[in-house]
This record gives C-alpha cells, structure tokens and sequence, in this order.
C-alpha cells in the first residue's frame, strides 16, 4: 500500500492530542487525591488537636473544683477525663453545664486558665468543624466516590458539643498617647 503525502502528520498530531489528554487526566486524578488525603489528614489532626484541648479544660475545671469545692464541677470533670470515646460527647456537654453554672474570677490564676481553655476549646471545635466538613465535600464529589479515593481514611465525624458561655472581658485601653497618621 503506497503511503501519501501528509496522512501521517494528522495522525502524529491525534497521537499527541490523545497523549497530552492522558497525561492532563493523570495530573487531575493525582491532584484531586492528594487532596483527598491532605484534607483527611488535617481532619484527623484537628480532631487530635481538640480531644487535647478538652482534656485541658477538664483538668482545669477539676482544679477549680477542688480550690472552690464545686462537687458536681469535680464530678463531670472526672467524667470528661475518663470517658469513653463513645461517651465523650455527652461527657463534655455535662461538664460545659456544670462550668455555666459557676462564676468564674479572673484575679484567680486558675480561674483564668480555664477560661483561656474554654477559649481554646470554642476556637479548636470551630476549626474541627471546618476540616471534617472540608472532608466531607471531598468524600461527596462524583470523581472521588466513583475511584473510591477516600476508601483508605475513617469517615471523619462531627464532635457536636455545647459551646461554653465565656466571659466578657475587657482590653485595657493604651496608656501611650495616640500618634497621628499624619506624624508617621
């Protein structure tokens, strides 16, 4: 079969075109797992991140407990510290409870330390919240599912808790004068 002029050069470009469509579909599927995967990860540490932070509280509100002889305080913050994953949850909003019903002091070192917790606690829940519903729209997407690129990571979970009443506090205003913007 003799072969003509210029039949082969629009097939080298189709083989190209199908070569550069493999290979922009192999950077897209390797993109969109590691994504998979980062976002599993960051799920995993901020959940690590707030079980940490909730020991922290628990432990401080036992300390306030014991200093201000607060029964029930001491009670769920036993409970918190030794509960069972299952139980964690349940745990933790007793505690929340029983730290709503107190009047905590800031001049008292302990004091202030469980309330810096409860910052913490509010500040590490909400960014939990964020990377397990981030991991979630990950897991949702048509491409994921169909590959079953999350198949290797737990389903991550909500942590559902009470968010504790924190007290106002104030900024003391500065004690040097204001500089104009002019000035700088």
């Amino acid at each position: 079969m003799p072969e003509r002029w210029g039949t082969t050069i629009p097939a080298m470009w189709w083989v190209l075109a199908v070569v550069a469509v493999v290979a922009l579909l192999t950077a897209y599927l390797g993109w969109t797992a590691h994504r998979v995967e980062r976002v599993h990860r960051r799920a995993q540490s901020a959940e690590r991140a707030l079980d940490a932070h909730l020991m922290r509280r628990a432990a401080a509100a036992a300390v306030v407990a014991e200093l201000g002889d607060h029964v029930e305080l001491y009670a769920a913050a036993r409970l918190a510290l030794d509960a069972d994953p299952g139980d964690r949850e349940s745990a933790e909003n007793d505690l929340t409870r029983q730290l709503n019903t107190i009047e905590l002091a800031e001049s008292d070192p302990a004091g202030r330390t469980l309330i810096a917790s409860n910052r913490r606690v509010v500040l590490a829940r909400q960014v939990h919240t964020d990377t397990v519903r981030d991991a979630l729209t990950a897991r949702r997407r048509p491409l994921v599912r169909a590959l079953r690129m999350a198949r290797r990571y737990p389903r991550p979970q909500y942590f559902d808790i009470e968010d504790p009443a924190l007290p106002v506090t104030t900024v003391p205003a500065p004690t040097s004068p204001a500089v104009p913007l002019e000035a700088v």
